[in-house]
């Protein structure tokens, strides 16, 4: 074979996705379908067929979507230290199977928060390990596929999420909850099955043991030194004894940031309520549009269209014409703009239940696609931005605790709506329940913003 025949064999090879993407691309299209179409009926399940009262469910909701962002910290652990990838998606995948089971099975409230509980076991503890496993996958010429494949997959994502809310919800209508939470059960055993006949074609990375200079190593030998600091020497300066000034240094940045992404947490306990109290809210609206009945949980099928339409907006749009206009989309600029829209889509759902407390005819659901709008805006702007952002404010060595202080800031954000809703404050979905978290967005836009001012940025990408 010639030089040049030889060289286009490489490159046909390298523009090709190994073969084994198959198998988790399809793993997390049934995956993503299974989870969302059995969130998507949750607040009404709760509601209408347990019998809960609102604040029960809206607080019931929102912890098991905050452990769903907890548990991830114990499966990046397991896949690092103890099984794999591999064996860490396929186990926890059949937990998350035992999960919807038990919610198909037992209509009660044990079964509930049994099947909720294995869920987000399940859900949570694959969450960190098949974006890095498909990673595994790439060798170093096929680096430049990556993006492509973590496109496909977020799309996906938003392919599952949106016919899964349309679907689900019909389907508890028709057949009832054990056929509605059945289905998402059955499309996540297909998941496991499908990623389960990748075995042999998979590229297995094995565990592997700290190198003892994490960020808990770290902290820990912080503490133990702490009497012996120097004056002027910052607290974790106290671990230098064991670890050196790039180690320590590479904690700081992890605090830095951890420090300054703290009030995104009221960001998540905002959003992920289009799953609850925006529901509530769409359940004493008039459901009938054009000749059409809608179900009150298949409204949110507007979020992942949304998301899917903005990005691009928002990248090719958005952004050059503010950077025109001389005022600089910088990653903190973007993000403390998106939690002041986030607030302003929560006075925008409180002024619509204002309308709908002094109105004597029940307002169209569809005058929710506004707030619904707004609030998919402020996910652009600090979802996407955020997470990205993060990944150039530590070094490689700690990639993985900002991706966990990321997915803290999700947990902490619904334990605080699961609060607040439990305490009772106002009424779930009443005027002063909007507003209360609409304020209290925009005083966390303005810490935030302060914040940023005085935060320095870095800069770790890889050379």
């Amino acid at each position: 074979m010639s030089q040049a025949a030889a060289a286009a064999s490489v490159e046909a090879v390298d523009n090709k996705f190994p073969s084994q993407i198959k198998y988790i691309v399809g793993n997390e299209a049934c995956e993503r379908y299974s989870y969302y179409g059995m969130r998507s009926i949750l607040t009404v399940f709760m509601i209408q067929v347990l019998l809960m009262q609102e604040a029960e469910a809206t607080s019931t909701y929102h912890l098991f979507a905050g452990a769903c962002y907890l548990f991830p910290l114990l499966g990046a652990f397991i896949s690092d230290r103890i099984w794999g990838k591999y064996k860490t998606i396929l186990y926890l995948s059949l937990v998350y199977c035992a999960g919807h089971a038990v919610l198909a099975v037992w209509e009660n409230k044990m079964g509930l928060y049994w099947g909720l509980g294995l869920i987000a076991l399940g859900s949570g503890g694959i969450k960190p390990c098949v974006s890095a496993h498909v990673g595994d996958q790439f060798k170093a010429n096929q680096q430049h596929l990556l993006k492509k494949v973590y496109e496909l997959f977020y799309f996906m994502i938003n392919f599952g999420s949106f016919f899964s809310t349309i679907l689900t919800p019909w389907t508890l209508k028709a057949y009832g909850p054990s056929v509605a939470f059945g289905i998402p059960g059955v499309l996540m055993a297909i998941a496991t099955v499908i990623f389960w006949m990748g075995r042999n074609e998979f590229v297995h990375v094995p565990p592997t043991k700290s190198d003892g200079h994490g960020l808990f190593n770290v902290v820990s030998s912080a503490f133990k030194y702490s009497s012996a600091r120097k004056a002027g020497e910052s607290f974790l300066d106290g671990a230098l004894k064991d670890h050196s000034r790039e180690q320590v240094d590479a904690v700081k940045a992890v605090f830095d940031i951890a420090k300054l992404f703290a009030s995104i947490t009221i960001f998540w306990a905002l959003f992920d309520q289009h799953g609850s109290s925006w529901v509530i809210q769409a359940m004493n609206m008039n459901l009938n549009f054009m000749g059409m009945e809608f179900e009150a949980s298949q409204i949110a099928a507007w979020n992942p269209i949304m998301v899917m339409g903005l990005i691009p907006f928002f990248s090719m749009v958005v952004y050059p014409m503010l950077d025109k206009m001389g005022i600089t989309s910088t990653p903190i600029k973007r993000m403390t703009l998106g939690m002041f829209v986030a607030a302003v889509s929560f006075a925008l759902i409180g002024g619509l239940q204002m309308w709908m407390d002094n109105s004597s005819d029940k307002i169209n659901v569809m005058w929710q696609f506004f707030p619904y709008l707004v609030i998919t805006m402020a996910e652009v702007m600090i979802s996407i931005t955020g997470l990205e952002f993060a990944y150039t404010q530590a070094p490689r060595s700690m990639k993985s605790s900002i991706m966990s202080i990321w997915l803290l800031t999700v947990f902490f954000g619904n334990l605080i709506t699961a609060y607040v809703s439990k305490v009772n404050f106002f009424p779930i979905a009443s005027t002063g329940y909007f507003m209360f978290f609409a304020v209290l967005m925009a005083i966390f836009a303005g810490i935030f913003w302060y914040m940023g001012t005085q935060y320095k940025v870095k800069n770790y990408m890889e050379k």
